[in-house]
């Protein structure tokens, strides 16, 4: 392993690396050798990060259609209910979904409606790929040839 100087480099050049779980000279994190990043695109990629898993994107699509307590949610989309309040705790810490409290029930929703255009636009782009990749390999597109569910509102056609 290689030290680091008096100006604290390390050999490489590169910055010296802060103490913390178990880093190298060959695992050096992104932001200790990049300029200083946009605000912005660290909270898009911390959404899409929370957005990447299938099952949220099936709860965001669900409750694009309106507002869901959780045993219902789990039901509809043949989820678990402690599965389906592990997914909304997640979105709800990432700012996608909102609770409020009615009763005994608790019914969430998306925190802001942008949020399934942004899916849907993600969507109607995944599609016109798909398409082409069919058409580049001659198969007859089937699946990917039908429409986004109801509850999510077509996205513009660029």
């Amino acid at each position: 392993m290689s030290g680091s100087g008096p100006d604290g480099t390390v050999r490489s050049g590169l910055p010296a690396l802060r103490p913390g779980p178990v880093c190298t000279d060959a695992h050096v994190r992104m932001h200790d050798i990049l300029p200083a990043m946009d605000p912005i695109h660290a909270l898009q990629a911390e959404i899409l990060r929370t957005l990447a898993s299938p099952r949220r994107l099936e709860i965001v699509h669900r409750l694009a259609g309106g507002p869901c307590e959780v045993g219902r949610l789990a039901e509809e989309l043949g989820m678990s209910q402690p599965n389906v309040s592990q997914h909304l705790a997640i979105m709800r810490a990432a700012g996608i979904v909102e609770a409020q409290r009615e009763g005994r029930e608790v019914h969430y929703r998306l925190a802001d409606p942008d949020v399934i255009v942004a899916c849907s636009i993600m969507r109607t782009v995944l599609q016109r790929r798909l398409a082409r990749l069919a058409e580049l390999s001659g198969e007859e597109a089937t699946e990917i040839d039908r429409p986004a569910p109801p509850s999510a509102p077509a996205a513009p056609v660029r």
